[in-house]
């Protein structure tokens, strides 16, 4: 849902407001109880709320999955003889 800012135009008290975009706009400040309240143009803010949502959007951090083989032993070298690898002759 998105934060709205607020300020009264009475006594200049300021405050934000949680609210659904269907929401109708605040109008009385809790401060003095004029209806003055306008809200003002801001960086939007949100708030994510359920269970699928990450502090960081990744659910594994940026952590790398080992691949099903055992740590100890090497990676396959390719088969030599193409070209950069010397085997060509050209180099």
């Amino acid at each position: 849902m998105p934060i709205y800012e607020y300020e009264c135009g009475s006594c200049g008290h300021r405050l934000e407001a949680i609210q659904k975009m269907s929401e109708p706009v605040l109008k009385d400040c809790p401060a003095c109880g004029q209806s003055t309240l306008k809200k003002l143009i801001s960086a939007a803010g949100f708030q994510l709320k359920g269970s699928g949502w990450y502090a960081t959007d990744f659910k594994d951090s940026g952590k790398k999955k080992e691949k099903s083989g055992s740590p100890d032993t090497p990676p396959k070298k390719k088969a030599g003889g193409g070209c950069g690898s010397g085997g060509c002759g050209c180099h």
